[in-house]
């Protein structure tokens, strides 16, 4: 068995070892400090004697293998590895957070219990069961700041399975930890208590800061929290509060009360949206026919409406027989042609009629839309399309 070296010391990132097997670019080795990831952080990266070590995981012996494309290596070379430190931090970082942040989102959210958690240089998030909401992220970042700020110890200790308080005070899967296997838990203060074999800092005022900068849809997993540790958390803090500040001058809000103003907003849109669906469909069945050759044919030249009552408005007329030649003039012009007529092809048309306008649409025989930049030839369109469906039922 490879001795893990990382057990005992996270902070170590270069050592010298021993070749004991090679199998093409899979190399093992008498003893590592590579990490191979686990408990949802990625694998160390980094070098064996200058040559570049791409990924590192335990194959089905237990064993740690490290692969090194390009490698000449042998069996029983002396090596020196050197982990990559500044990636190496990051995770550590990374890890101790997601702990430190869970640990104060459960303050928050009684019963938040985690599904998965990924921690890696591009990525750190933690899926959670249930929805939370952002006051409640707020606060739980500032208890997890505030004990970055104190410069907690990170402790790492052995349980055994037969301790009263495993199960009632730690995070642990006891089904996911083979019987034989020491249960190692990592402490940090009275915010978090987590069964982990990964690597972490040793003091919370490494981590720098914690910053969760969105949360997302996690389908059935639930939803992940994604945060960032350290400057990347500094950086994307100034960028959110720029952005922030940015959307309160042109609310003209100030920004304690952003939240109310946009919620005002959204109830005004929604409002108006109803008005103007209403209004579109009072304007709409007042429409009159025009007879050609047999055929009504519906055509009208319409302000910015709803689009829904407008394209279900010419599907009813098309289904009865009708012609539908819908024009609507908003910053750009807008078309819907429908036809119950075998003679109008409404593509054809269509088509034929936006090329003279630099337009762009398509669509079937019996219903087709599309739409040019320029609004103040809304008329001239109309009068191409109406002209061109008289002809075909001519």
């Amino acid at each position: 068995m490879t001795e893990e070296l990382f057990r005992q010391d996270g902070y170590q990132f270069e050592f010298q070892a021993k070749v004991v097997s090679v199998d093409g670019e899979l190399v093992s080795l008498n003893r590592t400090a590579f990490y191979p990831g686990g408990g949802g952080q990625v694998c160390d990266t980094g070098t064996i004697n200058d040559i570049v070590v791409t990924e590192t995981f335990y194959n089905e012996k237990g064993d740690i293998v490290h692969r090194i494309p390009g490698n000449d290596l042998t069996v029983g070379d002396e090596i020196w590895g050197g982990v990559d430190w500044k990636r190496r931090l990051d995770l550590m970082m990374g890890h101790t957070g997601e702990h430190l942040l869970f640990g104060s989102l459960s303050k928050e959210v009684p019963g938040l219990t985690i599904t998965k958690i990924f921690i890696s240089p591009e990525s750190k998030y933690v899926i959670v069961n249930e929805d939370i909401e952002w006051e409640s992220i707020r606060k739980a970042m500032h208890t997890a700041n505030n004990a970055i700020r104190e410069n907690l110890t990170v402790c790492k200790v052995f349980m055994s399975r037969e301790d009263p308080d495993l199960e009632s005070k730690v995070r642990i899967k006891l089904d996911h930890i083979p019987e034989d296997e020491e249960i190692s838990v990592v402490a940090i203060g009275d915010i978090d208590y987590s069964a982990c074999s990964g690597i972490h800092v040793m003091e919370t005022s490494e981590i720098g800061m914690i910053f969760v900068d969105r949360k997302v849809s996690a389908g059935k997993d639930g939803v992940a929290i994604h945060f960032k540790v350290g400057d990347s958390a500094i950086d994307s803090a100034m960028d959110l509060a720029s952005i922030c500040l940015q959307v309160t001058e042109a609310a003209d809000s100030k920004p304690e009360d952003i939240v109310k103003t946009v919620t005002n907003m959204k109830n005004e849109i929604e409002l108006s949206r109803i008005s103007l669906k209403e209004l579109s469909e009072n304007v709409l069945s007042s429409l009159k026919s025009k007879d050609v050759n047999g055929v009504s044919v519906y055509s009208a030249l319409l302000p910015s409406m709803d689009k829904r009552v407008i394209t279900e408005t010419a599907e009813r007329l098309k289904e009865a027989g009708n012609i539908v030649i819908f024009v609507s003039k908003g910053e750009t012009t807008s078309i819907i042609l429908a036809s119950g007529s075998p003679k109008v092809d409404c593509k054809k048309i269509i088509t034929e009629a936006l090329g003279k306008f630099e337009g762009r649409g398509g669509g079937k025989t019996d219903f087709a839309q599309g739409g040019i930049p320029d609004s103040v030839k809304a008329k001239e369109l109309l009068d191409i399309l109406k002209k061109s469906v008289t002809e075909s039922l001519s």
